[in-house]
């Protein structure tokens, strides 16, 4: 199950430095167009859609690497059970939270695709498609969020101090 999972969020880490690259080459379409008169319709509405996407798919590798920015005033000042209790009920309360801004984004998706919902750019693009990246970038956090809350509870989360990070 382990690997599994590693593969889900390196995948999702993957995904979202292609949507990365995809970015580029639209910026670069853009700017050469410009440069030679002639006009690639849809690119800024694209780099657009990757960019979000990028940001999603990214959300669960980053949180498993422990490159999360965590507000740790209390947590950092707690050891042992009291500790813990905060770690799981931060996990829990993390989990529950994405849980919703995934199902919204599923929903949202599907009201996009069951009504049609274009771009209002000249590409016409249909919504869900875009859409659907965040959506699938929010149910793997929660999965991420979830695999912490059950690590933690096993005694077997490595937390990422900042002095193990920059080193």
């Amino acid at each position: 199950m382990r690997k599994i999972l590693d593969g889900l969020f390196m995948g999702s880490a993957w995904l979202a430095a292609l949507s990365m690259i995809i970015v580029l080459i639209m910026v670069l379409i853009s700017m050469v167009g410009r440069l030679l008169n002639f006009y690639a319709p849809g690119t800024d509405a694209y780099a657009g859609y990757a960019m979000a996407a990028s940001g999603f798919l990214a959300l669960a590798h980053t949180l498993k690497r422990g490159e999360h920015i965590r507000v740790t005033l209390i947590v950092g000042k707690l050891t042992g059970a009291g500790r813990k209790v905060m770690e799981l009920w931060a996990l829990l309360v993390g989990s529950a939270l994405s849980a919703l801004i995934a199902l919204y984004s599923w929903r949202l998706v599907m009201q996009s695709h069951q009504f049609h919902d274009i771009s209002t750019g000249n590409d016409a693009t249909p919504l869900w498609l875009p859409q659907m990246f965040m959506a699938i970038g929010a149910t793997v956090l929660v999965i991420a969020l979830i695999d912490e809350w059950v690590l933690e509870w096993q005694n077997r989360r490595s937390h990422h101090s900042e002095e193990t990070r920059h080193e």
